[in-house]
């Protein structure tokens, strides 16, 4: 038991420094409130008005998807130290995990969960298959800025 004194000698001090600076400050401190003092502290600009539209929830689809990386790194780290005494089990049991959570990645990017902006919508896939045709080439889907009066670049090489 005498080996706990210093922690409980320790402790004790912590909770007189804490009740003792509280005290002193009450004491001592000059109270001036005022509004500015009193308002709930954000750091930034202080906002003149409210905003007109909700907090997009694209922000919090970003969070989530953090959450769920490091939540398949928690997994796979347990399974990367032992993979010899957990066998093929654990390896396909990791594998399912991650096949699960791969396609629901890849399902949130392709409705346009990731993309930002101001006119963001959730595209239909259906309708985004027509844009995958082979009529769409990069020279006809890639507008080429600054080009205007120049001549069109040859496709073999000149020779020098």
């Amino acid at each position: 038991m005498s080996q706990y004194l210093p922690l409980v000698v320790l402790l004790a001090l912590a909770v007189v420094f804490g009740i003792l600076s509280f005290f002193a400050s009450r004491l001592l401190a000059p109270r001036r409130p005022s509004s500015a003092k009193e308002a709930p502290y954000e750091c930034g600009i202080v906002p003149s008005r409210e905003p007109p539209e909700r907090f997009p929830v694209s922000f919090y689809v970003v969070a989530m998807l953090f959450i769920m990386f490091d939540i398949e790194i928690i997994f796979l780290y347990p399974y990367a130290v032992n993979h010899s005494t957990l066998g093929f089990y654990g390896f396909w049991a990791i594998l399912f995990f991650s096949v699960i959570f791969f396609a629901t990645f890849v399902y949130e990017v392709a409705r346009g969960g990731l993309d930002w902006g101001p006119m963001q919508r959730y595209r239909q896939l259906a309708t985004d298959a027509a844009m995958v045709t082979p009529e769409r080439t990069l020279a006809s889907t890639v507008r080429r800025v600054g080009t205007e009066g120049r001549e069109p670049e040859s496709s073999s090489p000149s020779a020098a």
